[in-house]
């Protein structure tokens, strides 16, 4: 198996994966969020973070037709713009800590996250340009632990936006932010062939995950199922934070 891997958590993660995949084909964001709180319960998170990213730019791509004309273009640019500022000096950070630390940070941050998503936060008024540059650099520190799309998501869900585009301008924020943080990895000797393996193993998983994702959100609104998300976000960050402490 990728990264030597025993079978039973092999499977472990393929089931995280599956679940995510359907988290993120319904709501447009969470799942490198719960693919990573789920490893770092049985293993080192950091070598998966590539993976996970390859995986997110993969679903994209299934999802592209659908959210086509949803997207908003001028929010999606301000937050990418600003997570390009943070995202070089995060990831160097990242790549310097032991594993147990690393395990510690993603699941700290992971819920601390939830928990501002939970709380119902909500702003007066529409976010300007600079607040979405600015939410957007927080975002790319984030994603050095590969969490970028949660405080991109507390943001657009606290503003009176539709679901269609909540969802669509995720989906293009999380590309374009995983696009930028791959290089880095890879300079940071984080991307092997085992990462190519992984992807490629993990595509028809990818596929379903995605397709059901997809009919759900097409049948309800995506609201109930964004707190049911960050709830599974909760309840994984605090069982991270027991295993790294032990």
């Amino acid at each position: 198996m990728p990264f030597d891997l025993a079978p039973g958590i092999a499977a472990y993660l393929a089931c995280a994966l599956l679940g995510a995949a359907i988290i993120r084909g319904y709501t447009g964001f969470g799942f490198s969020a719960i693919v990573i709180a789920c490893a770092a319960l049985v293993t080192n998170p950091l070598p998966l973070m590539p993976v996970v990213f390859l995986c997110e730019i993969a679903m994209t791509a299934l999802q592209a037709r659908g959210i086509r004309g949803h997207v908003d273009w001028s929010r999606a640019l301000a937050l990418l713009g600003g997570a390009a500022v943070a995202l070089p000096l995060a990831v160097t950070t990242m790549l310097t800590l032991p594993a147990e630390a690393v395990r510690l940070l993603v699941s700290a941050v992971i819920g601390a996250l939830a928990l501002l998503m939970l709380t119902g936060w909500t702003l007066q008024r529409p976010l300007g340009r600079a607040g979405h540059i600015a939410v957007g650099t927080i975002a790319g520190a984030a994603n050095a632990a590969g969490v970028g799309g949660l405080p991109v998501a507390a943001c657009l869900g606290a503003q009176n936006i539709p679901p269609a585009t909540f969802r669509a301008t995720m989906i293009v924020f999380l590309t374009g932010i995983d696009l930028m943080t791959l290089p880095l990895l890879g300079l940071g000797g984080q991307i092997t062939q085992a990462t190519f393996v992984a992807a490629l193993i993990a595509a028809p998983l990818l596929a379903i995950g995605i397709l059901l994702g997809n009919r759900r959100f097409a049948a309800a609104p995506p609201a109930a199922f964004r707190r049911l998300a960050t709830w599974l976000l909760m309840a994984l960050s605090a069982l991270g934070l027991i295993r790294a402490l032990i």
